[in-house]
């Protein structure tokens, strides 16, 4: 685990259940349904894909809640039915019926919820500004963190940061992908997917990419946004500490795990 002073940095992996990481990340017989908890021993989050495709139950949630240790977060990807939809605006009863399906039951587990967008939707402002007024800041007094992750260049413009910052959704930083690259400070935390893992490389980045990135990680949980990134409008620091969260996806995914664990152990260690 990290340091109390890098808590508030989140380092994972997109879902826990992919047979090639049995024997590679899990231990030769590990029983599956103890899967979970190894992964919340080795990670200090985990990026829920399933609730992309479908509903979960809330048993579902309060078990992964239970088989986490103390300080475990998880994101949750937004269902495709809010997201894969001509008018957004129209989102309203899939934004409901996803944030009453018992994600609540996370309880202090429950970190940000990543709204997912395929790479042919293009900005409109109108209807984006629509759904961005979908997404509650709260439920029953309880904080809930959104992020958008936009994968279309006509989102490249000052009028998305200017309403993602208006509404406090985090921008999902495609880190090193074909994806248009947004860095900003558009919320009181970070968000990130590194796509990059490589069969070649025993840890899935080599070892230079993994100190940069979780230099770049230290550097955004200050509040400044590193150099190198594509940023976009003003904002380069904001003040006071923030959360990170950086989720290592695609890519080679076997190595995913690997690379996770790399990143945890550079945060581990005084800049």
């Amino acid at each position: 685990m990290a340091k109390k002073s890098d808590a508030r940095i989140h380092v994972g992996i997109g879902g826990w259940v992919f047979e090639p990481w049995r024997g590679t990340f899990y231990p030769d017989g590990l029983a599956q349904k103890r899967e979970l908890t190894y992964a919340g021993e080795k990670l200090t989050s985990i990026e829920i894909n399933g609730t992309y495709y479908g509903s979960q139950k809330p048993e579902s949630f309060a078990r992964w809640y239970e088989e986490t240790p103390p300080g475990f977060v998880f994101a949750l990807k937004g269902p495709r039915f809010a997201t894969n939809r001509r008018v957004l605006a129209e989102a309203g009863p899939s934004v409901e019926r996803f944030l009453a399906s018992g994600v609540l039951e996370l309880r202090e587990k429950l970190g940000p919820i990543n709204w997912q967008f395929m790479p042919t939707k293009a900005f409109d402002p109108e209807d984006f500004a629509k759904f961005l007024a979908l997404l509650p800041r709260t439920i029953d007094g309880r904080p809930i963190r959104h992020a958008v992750e936009v994968r279309h260049a006509s989102f490249r413009s000052p009028d998305f940061i200017a309403l993602a910052r208006e509404h406090e959704v985090a921008i999902v930083l495609a880190a090193d992908s074909d994806y248009p690259q947004i860095a900003a400070f558009t919320a009181p935390f970070s968000y990130l997917r590194l796509m990059g893992t490589q069969e070649s490389e025993k840890l899935g980045y080599s070892a230079a990419a993994l100190d940069l990135w979780s230099a770049r990680a230290r550097a955004l949980a200050g509040g400044t946004l590193p150099p190198g990134l594509d940023v976009l409008g003003k904002g380069r620091a904001e003040k006071g500490n923030r959360d990170v969260f950086l989720y290592v996806i695609s890519g080679f995914k076997v190595r995913n795990p690997q690379a996770a664990m790399a990143l945890i152990d550079r945060l581990k260690k005084s800049p």
